[in-house]
């Protein structure tokens, strides 16, 4: 028990353990506030200290924690059924796909479906829906995978560039279908590990031809569709393919799906080599310098995603590793991160390691990204 002078004692206060005025006689309960009331009566019988073996109760804190908590709750929540609502798409696309390399008939409504599904989901939670594309288990691969992940982050920078609402679907539809004609691609060049021979490569770079003329003329879509697949391999510079067009000769929508497939495809794990890191991924896209993107849309998609995109694994100024988790656009050097493994070595699963906002913890920042196979390596080396 620790001695409290009354003189230190203000209205309103509250501890986390009893008071007493002595040995027995309680003067408050824990977690009830002592009253103005309660210090005159203590001065009135000339008491000049009680005792406690709480602490002071900090209500802002206390206030931070309960929203931190509802909010922890309706994240895990809102998570849960976001992810059901991804992984039902990806189910559904890869279903159609495999309908359509055996030679079956799908429709465009089905696809639509899809489209639109992820729309009103992209529309509602854009964030927790990026951090989805790149936090998810690196087991979920294949062309579905990718299709779905390139739909939700061009859906995000639609958004971002103020798209219409039309656009909007025929983008959410062209970035679903803009690698469809890879179901014409031989197996034997999609599973190489090692390096494509150049007759690879030039097979490889008819995929675009492949999927303009199965989205226009197999499933009938109009032809904005088909553009975005055909030139989302054409770049900003003239050096792309199966045209060489160049800038503002590219589909907007085309442009836009372009970034986010180069982006998508750097953190996402292939067979012929290792994923890159979320940071690296945008810092490569921010060094473009205007060769392979549109800048007016490189810098709409970095407010979009921020510079450490959710899921990128940072390391702190006090040794620390988080993974990002929330981004603030207007701040995009300090964003909320969870940690993986304290200043102590001490490493936390399941999301249970403390969630930070550097934004408002000034005395820590993020030193630098790092490759999510290093936490391991660093583990083993304490």
């Amino acid at each position: 028990m620790k001695k409290i002078p009354v003189d230190d004692l203000k209205a309103g206060m509250k501890f986390d353990q009893p008071v007493y005025i002595d040995g027995e006689n309680i003067l408050v309960p824990a977690e009830i506030r002592i009253t103005e009331k309660d210090i005159s009566r203590l001065r009135k019988w000339e008491i000049e200290s009680v005792q406690t073996a709480g602490s002071v109760i900090d209500e802002e804190e206390e206030r931070k924690t309960k929203e931190q908590t509802i909010h922890d709750l309706k994240e895990s929540r809102t998570y849960k059924e976001l992810l059901q609502i991804y992984l039902a798409a990806i189910k559904q696309i890869n279903v159609l796909f495999a309908t359509m390399k055996q030679g079956r008939r799908v429709t465009t409504r089905e696809f639509n479906k899809v489209a639109e599904l992820l729309f009103q989901t992209v529309k509602r939670c854009p964030t927790e829906m990026t951090g989805i594309t790149i936090r998810t288990d690196k087991n979920h691969q294949g062309l579905a995978v990718s299709s779905v992940n390139c739909a939700i982050l061009a859906l995000v920078t639609g958004i971002n560039l103020k798209l219409d609402n039309t656009k909007l679907h025929s983008l959410a539809v062209g970035a679903l279908l803009h690698d469809i004609g890879m179901l014409k691609m031989p197996d034997t060049i999609l599973n190489k590990t090692g390096d494509l021979h150049e007759a690879e490569y030039k097979t490889i770079y008819t995929h675009t031809v492949h999927s303009y003329n199965i989205i226009t003329k197999e499933l009938g879509y109009p032809e904005d569709i088909g553009l975005i697949a055909l030139q989302h391999h054409e770049r900003w510079d003239g050096k792309g393919y199966p045209h060489q067009i160049s800038g503002e000769q590219i589909y907007i929508l085309a442009r836009v799906v372009s970034l986010v497939d180069s982006f998508e495809a750097m953190v996402r794990d292939k067979p012929y080599r290792d994923s890159m890191i979320g940071y690296s991924a945008m810092r490569q896209i921010l060094n473009d310098n205007s060769r392979r993107f549109d800048s007016s849309i490189v810098k709409v998609f970095l407010k979009s995603m921020g510079i450490y995109p959710l899921g990128s694994v940072v390391i702190l100024n006090d040794g620390s590793i988080g993974s990002v988790v929330r981004t603030h656009a207007s701040v995009p050097l300090r964003p909320v991160v969870r940690i993986l493994m304290d200043s102590d070595g001490k490493r936390y699963e399941n999301d249970d390691g403390e969630t930070i906002d550097l934004l408002e913890t000034k005395t820590l920042f993020i030193v630098r990204a790092i490759n999510p196979r290093e936490l391991g390596n660093r583990q083993e080396n304490r």
